[in-house]
């Protein structure tokens, strides 16, 4: 049992999600609020610590209208239990669920930065060793309700997940833009697959022009 995922991301024409300097201002102001039109949809959003660390972002709806009801559960995967103490997604708009892996919960759990979140109301979540265990967490998820899960993850993170057969859907919006460079991160990076016949098999669904942006949905074959 787990959620349906939907990973949703924005990427220039040669698949960069950021620049080698991590600018990641890539999409127009219509897709924009198409996205959080889907974070108004579904019943949590998840990320991972990169996109914490180098973006802060609040993980809320509010380029559309909304009400506080209207915002998804925020989680993020953090094995090492590095979110900071200032991170906007630990805030009480939303209800927030850190994932951390086993060999760092005792001495987060002892800490005075976890003393600090609970007091936010802050969850957490505690699976595999070094690295949190993605199946169980979405077993997890699933238990608390969450039915429809949209994906913001970075590069690695994607990666994980379509490895381990946990996404459903991908929401692509490519903007009409080339940026290049070696260092960029690409839609999805980590160990990638060694040979073509390993990859995972893809099936367009839809498109359509938005403003100046296309956007494409594909179905995850599995």
């Amino acid at each position: 049992m787990k959620p349906y995922v939907i990973l949703n991301a924005a990427m220039t024409l040669d698949g960069k999600i950021v620049t080698a300097k991590n600018s990641s201002n890539i999409s127009g102001e219509e897709d924009l609020k198409r996205v959080h039109e889907l974070r108004r949809e579904v019943d949590g959003i998840m990320v991972g610590i990169g996109t914490v660390l180098a973006d802060d972002p609040r993980l809320t709806v509010h380029k559309v209208d909304a009400t506080p009801q209207d915002n998804p559960v925020r989680i993020v995967v953090d094995s090492k239990l590095r979110t900071p103490i200032a991170a906007r997604i630990t805030n009480k708009d939303a209800r927030t669920i850190i994932a951390g892996a086993n060999e760092f919960k005792y001495d987060f759990l002892v800490s005075d930065r976890c003393e600090v979140f609970r007091k936010r109301d802050v969850e957490f979540f505690f699976s595999g060793d070094k690295r949190v265990d993605l199946n169980a967490l979405m077993n997890y998820l699933a238990s608390e309700g969450i039915e429809k899960l949209m994906l913001e993850g970075g590069a690695t993170l994607n990666f994980s997940m379509i490895k381990e057969g946990l996404i459903d859907e991908i929401r692509i919006c490519i903007a009409p833009k080339v940026v290049g460079g070696v260092n960029a991160k690409t839609l999805f990076d980590g160990e990638g697959f060694d040979t073509m016949d390993e990859g995972v098999d893809l099936e367009l669904i839809d498109s359509y022009r938005l403003a100046k942006d296309l956007i494409l949905t594909y179905k995850v074959l599995k």
